[in-house]
């Protein structure tokens, strides 16, 4: 069941979910927390879809918050805000508000979302683009108990990371960071089968891309060894390589859903090591409400530190390297006269 409010209130959007409730026959709340998603139109749709897919596991409010871009002065000058009350099979397994804000309003997205927040229940705020620097000062991010981010939307993904590090408040997390539990876990549970010391790490993958640069940062931090960063077409994690005192301990996949992983003297392994969709990695992190304090840990050895050339974003590379290819474009008119 749909309804449509325009130029409406919080106390209007209230009732329709009760209304909405009785019309369906399900007058009781059984959600657990509310989910508050802020992005564009653009985004919205994907957005949404990725949490009714995650309420099959939680069951939440969900409310999208979507800041409508003023393209006259009168949208400037106008204030209002139009909602799509959403339950039953629109709505996956909870509730879901659609919530469009235009002018004044739109800058103060707090006000219009704290009347509808589920009472004593959890709060998570998700990004999916555009995340504000630093998500615990962010209006709508001081509500919450948990603030999601993703760095891989970002323009510059790694530099990113330094920005998180530097404004982390417990509860913060990133969804390039969800991506690798599933390498966390294989290669602690690789490491508990053979007693061995560690001595050298290598993470490859694409360039840019800061679920590598994550793990490299968590291996380094927990296994206090130089971690080398090398490149590769992806997609995403191909491959993690490890130099310890029993040999080495290779974990590969090259096509993004089947890995193998090679232990000295033990038979080649095929391992599921699939990349997965946002609604799994949404459901992953709603399952947990406290501070993440390995996320913290990695997040906080550095990027600078694992690459000092990682955090520097592609056009400053190449201004870098013009005077060299200036200086080569001199001296090539040279070698040909030399020739002739």
């Amino acid at each position: 069941m749909k309804i449509d409010l325009t130029d409406t209130t919080a106390g209007e959007i209230n009732k329709a979910l009760v209304k909405g409730r009785r019309a369906i026959g399900t007058p009781a709340v059984g959600m657990v927390l509310t989910l508050v998603i802020v992005t564009d139109e653009e985004n919205a749709y994907d957005a949404l879809k990725a949490a009714n897919d995650a309420s099959r596991e939680h069951p939440s409010r969900t409310l999208v918050v979507i800041k409508r871009v003023s393209r006259t002065p009168r949208d400037r000058t106008s204030s209002r805000m139009d909602a799509e009350v959403r339950v039953g099979v629109e709505a996956g397994t909870g509730e879901t508000v659609v919530l469009r804000l235009y002018g004044e309003v739109s800058d103060h997205a707090d006000s219009v979302v704290l009347p509808l927040l589920l009472p004593d229940a959890p709060v998570v705020v998700w990004w999916p683009v555009n995340a504000p620097l630093d998500p615990a000062e962010d209006p709508l991010g001081a509500l919450a108990q948990r603030r999601v981010t993703d760095t891989y939307a970002a323009e510059q993904p790694v530099r990113e990371l330094s920005a998180r590090a530097a404004a982390y408040t417990p509860g913060d997390t990133d969804l390039s960071w969800t991506r690798i539990t599933p390498w966390r876990s294989m290669l602690a549970a690789a490491l508990d089968q053979v007693d061995c010391a560690v001595r050298a790490v290598e993470v490859e993958g694409e360039e840019f891309n800061p679920s590598c640069e994550l793990l490299a940062m968590w291996l380094a931090d927990r296994l206090d060894v130089p971690v080398r960063r090398s490149l590769s077409a992806g997609p995403g994690l191909t491959a993690v390589r490890m130099e310890t005192s029993r040999g080495p301990i290779v974990l590969d996949r090259a096509d993004g859903s089947l890995a193998t992983l090679t232990i000295e003297g033990q038979p080649a392994r095929a391992v599921a090591l699939k990349r997965r969709d946002t609604a799994e990695l949404i459901a992953e992190e709603l399952r947990r409400l406290d501070p993440d304090d390995t996320y913290a840990s990695a997040l906080r050895y550095g990027v600078e530190r694992l690459n000092p050339q990682a955090a520097e974003p592609e056009p400053e590379r190449e201004a870098a390297k013009a005077p060299a290819k200036k200086a080569a474009a001199k001296r090539a008119p040279a070698k040909k006269a030399a020739a002739k």
